[in-house]
């Protein structure tokens, strides 16, 4: 396949500029954006079609030495899957600072429910800060 001269020339400015480089890939970013903000919200409800399970009983995370020394606070979201009985049987941190992340996951898995007819899924949110 030949490109003619205009083609060519067109090719290469976009290589060349930087500043068409920018532009194309700062529309390649808003373009993944969108996509995220259009899927997400279908993901999300895929995840859980039942009404949330009510705790029966939590646990409050410890607040790690690292994270005081750090003066580190912030929320920490952590998936978990719940048996039929109450139980927590995994937990996964989905988002929050990593240092946060371990304890919020031990706190989750100590975490008891009301029991369900079937084995569900659930986000916990845990809040970090100088008051742990």
């Amino acid at each position: 396949m030949h490109m003619s001269l205009w083609e060519e020339s067109k090719v290469s400015a976009i290589h060349k500029d930087p500043a068409s480089r920018a532009g194309a890939l700062g529309a390649l970013f808003l373009f993944a954006i969108a996509l995220m903000f259009a899927i997400g919200p279908h993901l999300a409800a895929q995840t859980s079609g039942d009404a949330p399970r009510k705790v029966k009983t939590s646990v409050t995370p410890t607040y790690p030495e690292l994270a005081k020394r750090l003066n580190l606070s912030g929320l920490v979201r952590v998936e978990v899957h719940i048996s039929p009985d109450g139980k927590v049987k995994s937990a996964r941190t989905v988002g929050g600072h990593p240092v946060l992340a371990s304890e919020a996951e031990k706190a989750a898995l100590s975490t008891e429910f009301e029991a369900g007819s079937k084995e569900t899924t659930q986000v916990l949110e845990f809040h970090f800060g100088a008051g742990n």
